[in-house]
């Protein structure tokens, strides 16, 4: 008599990260239409969903549409740019310096990357979006760089020793940003919206060619990420898994000169987006970079987007910089992740 073997089961269930992940990327990406749409909409001045639908389908026809088409639209393209830029930013640092706690402000990315456009300003007049992309690279990388290096100078204290660098370096550019725009009156006019995180001023021209910079670093960010993964384990537990980790550290600081560096020409300084977002992301979706870079990036811009209308309409007929409004928001949230155990893990 032969006993009938039954198929074992096996558990597919999915992980619950995993599944918060495939969760978390649809809603974000609606989230951020929602946003987009918001952003079109509402203002100083008002626009039913009509006649948003009439300006969409037949552009030039009406005084909304001149509105949306040249007021808003450019506004929320550099939101969405700038959003992704800093969050992705934030994300990088992190996962780099393997300190919850970094973020492109307090590290001195941003610093960097605005004194190099004010000096740059300043002494040769620069003003084409080529020569501030540039600009602002170089201040970017540069300042990354050297933060990232007192930070590996020895094991012991690395994450704390790189953050009060970077708080003492950003304070130093800071400073002489702030001297020479006073001084210079070019310069003041370049770079005045900075100091509060706006994103009226900017035109076409400089979002197309700070959105190549920052797709660039978004890019690399996320052929990064399997290494990251591999260097939260440690350098010598990552070695020994085949990652080649001066080479994943090194992408990463160039990815997060490219992609801080490019939204801080567009908007300047967004303080906290850069530790909020991704911090928020990684409860979510857990510690796996990819998962915490794809919502990031979607998350970042909706949150710029939707404090960008915040601003305007509690101030309307004017506005409330965009940076205001997140530092506002910003200053609970650390306050609640230092309270946290968990933040000093990563």
């Amino acid at each position: 008599m032969t006993r009938s073997r039954m198929p074992a089961r096996h558990d597919r269930r999915m992980p619950p990260a995993q599944h918060r992940r495939r969760v978390a990327l649809p809603l974000l990406a609606v989230a951020l239409v929602v946003a987009v749409g918001l952003s079109l909409m509402l203002g100083g001045r008002e626009i039913s969903v009509t006649a948003f639908a009439d300006a969409i389908i037949a552009p030039g026809t009406a005084d909304q549409a001149a509105v949306i088409w040249g007021l808003r639209l450019p506004r929320t393209v550099v939101g969405i740019l700038a959003g992704a830029g800093f969050a992705v930013a934030g994300a990088l640092i992190q996962a780099v310096s393997r300190n919850p706690l970094a973020e492109p402000g307090i590290v001195g990315v941003s610093a960097g990357a605005g004194f190099a456009v004010t000096l740059a300003a300043a002494v040769w007049g620069i003003a084409s979006p080529s020569a501030v992309a540039g600009t602002a690279f170089a201040g970017a990388l540069l300042t990354t760089a050297v933060v990232l290096a007192i930070g590996r100078a020895g094991r012991p204290g690395g994450s704390a020793r790189m953050l009060l660098a970077g708080v003492a370096i950003a304070a130093i550019l800071g400073g002489l940003s702030t001297a020479i725009s006073l001084r210079d009156s070019t310069a003041f006019t370049a770079v005045r919206n900075w100091a509060l995180g706006s994103i009226v001023a900017t035109g076409y021209d400089e979002a197309r060619v700070m959105g190549l910079v920052i797709a660039a670093g978004v890019v690399l960010a996320f052929v990064c990420a399997p290494g990251l993964n591999a260097l939260a384990l440690g350098d010598e537990l990552a070695t020994a898994l085949g990652t080649r980790a001066a080479w994943v550290r090194g992408a990463a600081v160039v990815a997060i000169a490219l992609t801080a560096g490019g939204a801080t020409a567009l908007t300047g300084g967004i303080v906290f987006l850069g530790l909020m977002v991704p911090h928020a992301m990684r409860w979510v979706v857990g510690p796996d970079q990819r998962g915490i870079l794809a919502t990031s990036l979607l998350a970042g811009p909706a949150l710029v987007l939707v404090a960008d209308v915040i601003g305007r309409l509690i101030a309307a007929p004017g506005e409330i910089p965009v940076g205001v409004v997140v530092a506002v928001v910003g200053a609970p949230v650390l306050i609640a992740m230092v309270r946290r155990r968990e933040v000093s893990g990563l």
